[in-house]
């Protein structure tokens, strides 16, 4: 029996989120992090069994609308009177992604700046960045989303110098790369081979 407005069958929504609580559980236990770190699987697995499948389903159209993946318009007219009513778990799920994305460039610059400088100094560098990221990474992105991607290929591949550009960019970044991590004989060789001089 399915849930008003809902289009998964509700046992299906809750194996999926204790699915994921169980998955992220082991991957933390196999990369020998923290135990504290367990929190996070355990609240995942708790809400899979606990919270009711329309809100969870509600907190996951907040997550995939922050990067401009889901439309409303693709909703029908009895789930949006349903997800009008779980409004608030739509903007935590809003809020959280927004987090999470901001989240994946401060966290590595401030574990950068930790390294390098106090950890106080290193955290301010962090949430001073997070802040901007917080609020404008997503509207970036649904920018982003809705450009014809199909336009911006076709031009870019008839664009010659454009392409020239580009794969001399690439040649120099992976030549970089290969520097830094095979010795310098065997990178010369390889950047030789690729440039056609080699």
């Amino acid at each position: 029996m399915q849930k008003r407005g809902v289009g998964t069958p509700p046992r299906q929504t809750r194996c999926a989120i204790c699915g994921t609580g169980i998955l992220l559980g082991l991957v933390l236990l196999l990369a020998h992090l923290p135990l504290l770190m367990l929190i996070v699987p355990i609240a995942i697995l708790f809400l899979g069994v606990v919270a009711d499948p329309e809100e969870t389903h509600a907190v996951w159209y907040g997550m995939l609308n922050t990067p401009g993946i889901f439309e409303f318009p693709a909703l029908t007219d009895i789930e949006r009177f349903t997800y009008a009513e779980k409004r608030h778990y739509f903007w935590f799920g809003e809020v959280g992604m927004a987090a999470i994305l901001a989240g994946v460039f401060a966290v590595p610059l401030g574990i950068f700046m930790a390294g390098r400088t106090e950890i106080s100094l290193a955290f301010i560098g962090g949430v001073v960045l997070f802040l901007p990221l917080f609020v404008f990474l997503p509207k970036l992105i649904q920018r982003a989303m809705k450009a014809d991607a199909d336009a911006v290929i076709e031009a870019f591949g008839k664009n010659e110098q454009m392409k020239k550009v580009f794969w001399t960019l690439f040649i120099s970044m992976a030549g970089l790369v290969l520097a830094r991590v095979v010795d310098p004989v065997t990178a010369q060789q390889i950047v030789g081979m690729l440039t056609g001089m080699g």
